[in-house]
C-alpha cells in the first residue's frame, strides 16, 4: 500500500511516499481503507523530533482518519465491512493514518457522520475530541457559564467554540481581526483581537479558560478566572501555571474515545458542530501540508485525500 513515512527526523522535506506492507487486523481490530487523513500540529512536532511517541519499525505519520471498514478481526461486533468510520486510533502510539490502510482497535473508531464527506470527517477526531474532553470531561462546562477559548479559529479552538455554545455557555474567543467573523459565525458571543488588546484587560469573571497556547498565555489567563474557575491547558504539563486559591488548572492530553466520537458525531448531525477545512491536498503532498501548518496561520484544519 502507499504510505507517507519519515525518512529521518527533521523538516517536512523528510516526508516521502513509499510502498509498505499492508497491515492485517488482529483480535478486536478492524482494517480501514482510508479515504482522508487529518493533519494536526502533533503530526509535524513528532516528524521534527520523533520524540513524542513510540514508533513502529516503519514510521508512518498521522492519526486522524475517515474511511471504510475493509475487514474485521476476531471479536469485533460493532462494525462490518463496508461501514464508514472515523477516529484517531492508538494515540499517542503510532497509528499511521497517512496511508491507504490502517489497522485500529474497533472501539477507537465510531460511525462517520452521514452528513459529512470523508474529508470533513477526517478533520474532526483529534481536534474535536480534544475540545470535548477538555471542556466536557475535564472542565464540566455547564449552561450559563462564561468560557474563554484562546486561538478560537484554530483546529481545536473552532471546535471548542461550538461545543461550549452547544453546552449553553457564553463564549468569548481570541483571534486575529481577520478571523472574527468566522468565530462569531461559529457561535462566539464576544471576540477579542489578541494582537490589538490584552485579553485580560477586557475579559473577566470567566468560569473556564481553554488554553491551547501555554506559556505566558496560561499565566495571564488566571487573571480572568472567577472563584471556582477552571483553566485547561493543552500544550503540556509544564504549561500548567501555579494557581491561586479558588481556581483550578489542569493539563489534558486527548485519548481515543469511542463514546466521545459518538457525542461529537451527534452534535454534527443536529447542526451544532461543523468542521472548517482550510486546505485539502493529496497524500503525496503531505510535506506541503506540514509546511503550511507550521506557518501557524491555518483557519480550521488541513486534510489529505488518500483514496
Amino acid at each position: 500500500m502507499r504510505a507517507v513515512v519519515v525518512e529521518q527526523w527533521g523538516g517536512p522535506e523528510n516526508l516521502v511516499e513509499r510502498e509498505v506492507e499492508r497491515p492485517e487486523p488482529g483480535v478486536n481490530e478492524v482494517l480501514v481503507r482510508v479515504h482522508a487523513a487529518g493533519v494536526n500540529p502533533v503530526d509535524w512536532k513528532t516528524r521534527a523530533s520523533g520524540a513524542l511517541i513510540a514508533w513502529g519499525e516503519v514510521p508512518v505519520v498521522g492519526w486522524d482518519l475517515s474511511g471504510t471498514v475493509e475487514a474485521v478481526g476476531p471479536g469485533v461486533g460493532i462494525f462490518r465491512p463496508g461501514d464508514e468510520v472515523f477516529g484517531m486510533p492508538l494515540f499517542p502510539r503510532q497509528a499511521g493514518a497517512y496511508a491507504e490502510y490502517v489497522v485500529a482497535p474497533a472501539r477507537h473508531l465510531a460511525p462517520k457522520p452521514a452528513s459529512l464527506t470523508h474529508v470533513q470527517a477526517a478533520a474532526l477526531p483529534l481536534a474535536a475530541l480534544t475540545a470535548w474532553q477538555a471542556l466536557v470531561d475535564a472542565a464540566g462546562v455547564r449552561h450559563g457559564e462564561r468560557v474563554l477559548v484562546h486561538a478560537a479559529a484554530g483546529g481545536v479552538g473552532h471546535f471548542a467554540v461550538q461545543i461550549a455554545k452547544a453546552r449553553g455557555a457564553y463564549v468569548i474567543g481570541t483571534a486575529s481581526a481577520a478571523k472574527h467573523d468566522l468565530v462569531r459565525e461559529l457561535g462566539a458571543d464576544e471576540v477579542v483581537d489578541y494582537r490589538a488588546t490584552r485579553f485580560e484587560d477586557v475579559v473577566s469573571d470567566v468560569d473556564v479558560v481553554l488554553d491551547g497556547l501555554g506559556g505566558e498565555t496560561a499565566e495571564r489567563s488566571l487573571k480572568v478566572l472567577r472563584d471556582g474557575g477552571r483553566l485547561i491547558t493543552l500544550p503540556g504539563p509544564d504549561d500548567v501555571p501555579a494557581v491561586r486559591d479558588g481556581v483550578r488548572a489542569d493539563w489534558v492530553l486527548v485519548e481515543p474515545d469511542h463514546l466521545g466520537l459518538r457525542e461529537v458525531a451527534a452534535l454534527v448531525e443536529c447542526g451544532e458542530l461543523r468542521p472548517v477545512v482550510d486546505t485539502v491536498l493529496p497524500l503525496g503532498e503531505a510535506a506541503q501540508a506540514h509546511a503550511i501548518g507550521e506557518r501557524g496561520r491555518t483557519t480550521g484544519k488541513i486534510v489529505l485525500t488518500v483514496a
